[in-house]
């Protein structure tokens, strides 16, 4: 029984905040046509208006992002073209990044490095991880087959860094530049600031459920080897 309970506890923690995200993303997303302009329109118009004519804006199927290398602002084409609250409230945040990276906001760098090693690391700790069976069997070394499997977790545990690293980052886009740019320039229905808010802290927790997600990832790997 407790088994179980750890288990259910496990998998609410993993799945419970991305549903939530994804619930709030949903839930503002209509009506479609709340406001005059799209999302990808007031990206532009708030780009234009802090001075970062050379950052362009343009769809991606990747999810919502900003570029740093490329000075790209990419939004998904329902964000691109909508005119729904999650519209401009995503536009704004992802400029926000922008503004980040103009500013020389450090920590928006540092996750910049951490974000090019994360992905190779993971993929080194995967395998490094496949191989620790055969080295132990092989080899018939014990050192060896733990030394492998440690390397292995601590290479893949980055990426759970980066993404808890990433969440400061997302919340000074959210409520330290996407926020004010839409409450002093009058872009907001009336009523939708709560609204907005709530979707900006979704935004940014969007990297709390990928860290989580990249736990469960670790927890399968130490299934699949103690089998």
């Amino acid at each position: 029984m407790i088994w179980l309970l750890l288990i259910l506890l496990l998998v609410g923690l993993v799945f419970l905040p991305g549903w939530w995200v994804q619930r709030v993303m949903q839930r503002y997303s209509e009506p479609r046509n709340r406001y005059p302009g799209s999302g990808g329109e007031l990206a532009r118009h708030l780009l234009d208006r802090l001075g970062l004519h050379d950052v362009s804006v343009e769809a991606t199927d990747a999810g919502d992002h900003y570029d740093p290398s490329a000075r790209v602002v990419r939004l998904t084409p329902d964000k691109l073209g909508g005119r729904s609250l999650t519209a401009i409230t995503v536009a704004a945040h992802e400029v926000g990044h922008a503004h980040q990276h103009a500013t020389g906001y450090a920590p928006l760098a540092w996750r910049t490095r951490l974000v090019g090693l994360a992905g190779p690391a993971e993929r080194l700790g995967a395998g490094l991880l496949m191989l620790t069976p055969v080295i132990a069997i092989a080899l018939r070394s014990p050192r060896l087959a733990f030394a492998a499997l440690l390397v292995g977790v601590l290479t893949m545990l980055l990426t759970t860094l980066v993404h808890l690293v990433t969440l400061p980052v997302e919340l000074d886009a959210s409520f330290g530049r996407a926020m004010p740019m839409l409450e002093h320039g009058g872009y907001l229905q009336p009523g939708d600031e709560s609204h907005a808010r709530r979707l900006l802290r979704a935004a940014a927790l969007t990297y709390v459920s990928a860290s989580l997600m990249s736990l469960l990832n670790m927890a399968r790997w130490w299934a699949i080897l103690r089998r």
